[in-house]
């Protein structure tokens, strides 16, 4: 099961307001102090108790899956919607600004069932399986959230020349976070060095981009923040990629 900790307002647990662009929270702006929410992403079960598959989650009510196949750079979001939020945002926009591909799976707020990555394969999705023909080398944009690392972006997945060069990058953009590109400090359950991982089945495989919450616009920093665009820290990230995939020579 899948952890995210999430800053909400002490005694109510509310995110009252939405951005009504693309319909992710922001904060209510009415309480002063703030504790940590345990968001539990369950994993899909059917009814028999067997563990659901990939296949099993694009066919439920909501779920909405994205394709735009453009250039051999491709950015993911497969976790998106309400599930690990802004994700999807993210990974849509840099596409549509880099001219690279794009794939995206968002579920809406009454499901949020966290499928595996190594579990999200080819063979159950043909709009997935035309994504990962199509495109070379790639980034998947996932969101998490743990104690201690409320600034920090994980740089995982099998190309790690890419992982140093998106790193230099957003460090540039975004100098207040930690950027870990070196794959032995980051937890070995974010790493995304699965085969089966769609990071890593191009050909040239690519990054696993996770995310904390701040840098997503979940947090008081940005309880004010009107929009329509992202968060000032989001758009300096999208900059980042965006910048990625137009100046990465494989």
């Amino acid at each position: 099961m899948a952890v995210e900790r999430r800053v909400v307002p002490a005694g109510t647990g509310c995110m009252a307001s939405r951005c009504g662009v693309h319909g992710r929270h922001r904060w209510c702006g009415v309480h002063s102090d703030y504790r940590l929410r345990v968001v539990r992403h369950p994993e899909a079960q059917g009814v028999s108790g067997l563990t659901m598959q990939f296949s099993d989650l694009l066919a439920s009510d909501g779920v909405r899956e994205e394709c735009v196949l453009r250039g051999t750079f491709g950015f993911m979001a497969f976790h998106g919607g309400e599930l690990e939020e802004v994700t999807d945002v993210i990974a849509r926009v840099a596409a549509e600004r880099a001219g690279a591909s794009y794939y995206g799976v968002l579920q809406p707020d009454n499901l949020e069932w966290h499928i595996p990555s190594h579990r999200v394969t080819a063979d159950q999705s043909p709009q997935l399986a035309a994504f990962l023909g199509h495109v070379d080398t790639v980034i998947t944009v996932h969101g998490y959230g743990r104690a201690g690392f409320f600034t920090t972006l994980l740089l995982g997945g099998g190309n790690r020349r890419l992982a140093a060069h998106l790193g230099g990058l957003i460090r540039q953009h975004l100098p207040a976070y930690e950027v870990i590109d070196d794959i032995d400090l980051i937890p070995k359950d974010l790493r995304g060095l699965h085969q089966d991982n769609p990071v890593n089945v191009p050909q040239h495989a690519g990054v696993q981009l996770e995310l904390p919450p701040r840098v997503r616009g979940a947090s008081p920093m940005f309880w004010d923040w009107e929009g329509p665009e992202p968060s000032p820290h989001t758009q300096r990230l999208i900059d980042a990629l965006v910048d990625c995939a137009l100046t990465w020579r494989g």
